[in-house]
């Protein structure tokens, strides 16, 4: 990626080297602008909500921190013993991950990886780096590839079809749509603009209906506190 598109990245670094930064603002066809705070970026183990936690504690063997942003679940696994290698797509966050003290980082995209993993890590929206639902087949294609065997998937997401609940309770999804968990997204950091992208949010029983075409068995291990969960995802045998 390049730097000059890496709003996420600019704003990472900079809370790092001052501890402040501007707004990281996010844009979406879909949605009022919201902003991510930049502290939630760089919280410890206490910090995180529990699905995070429990993600944390169940990481075994080789893991990799996919999205890993200023690494904060990797310092968390390293403490532990873990052997944990984070990847990220943008410079400055990979950068930024070795001044903390990461040991293992990689400027990389997942779907490129090579490599055998026994814990991939999803964490914060993580599974959303597929994008869309169509995408899903490439997704698990990359699984074969890189998780070990008896090996675990841990990620979580969030069913966000409250967000389409009218005054009576009911969910009026726009006839538009092909799927209430596919969005676009655009991030602004100081003159920073990124490209937009594509984001998937998938609820809990769309991913178990999907995953068995894929030779992949899924379980809710947790559940949060606004319409997000925890899965682990394994290869059936």
């Amino acid at each position: 990626m390049n730097s000059k598109l890496d709003p996420m990245g600019r704003a990472i670094a900079d809370y790092w080297k001052t501890k402040k930064a501007d707004r990281l603002r996010v844009f979406s066809p879909m949605f009022e602008e919201d902003e991510i705070p930049l502290t939630t970026l760089f919280r410890k183990y206490k910090a995180m909500p529990e699905i995070e936690r429990k993600a944390l504690d169940m990481a075994t063997g080789k893991t990799l921190d996919v999205g890993a942003g200023s690494g904060c679940h990797s310092l968390v696994l390293q403490e532990k013993g873990i052997d944990v290698t984070a990847i990220d797509i943008s410079p400055l966050s990979v950068q930024t991950m070795k001044e903390r003290g990461v040991k293992n980082v990689l400027e990389q995209d997942f779907f490129t990886l090579e490599g055998q993993f026994d814990t991939i890590l999803m964490l914060m929206n993580g599974i959303g780096i597929v994008g869309t639902l169509e995408r899903l087949p490439k997704f698990f294609r990359q699984l074969d590839n890189i998780l070990a065997p008896g090996g675990q998937v841990l990620c979580d997401s969030s069913d966000i079809s409250y967000v389409f609940e009218d005054e009576n309770g009911m969910i009026d999804i726009p006839n538009e749509m092909d799927y209430y968990g596919e969005h676009s997204f655009q991030m602004q950091y100081k003159d920073t603009i990124g490209e937009p992208f594509d984001w998937l949010y998938i609820d809990a029983d769309t991913l178990k209906q999907k995953v068995g075409r894929f030779g992949y068995f899924v379980e809710v291990v947790a559940e949060g506190e606004h319409y997000d969960y925890l899965a682990r995802i394994t290869k059936m045998v």
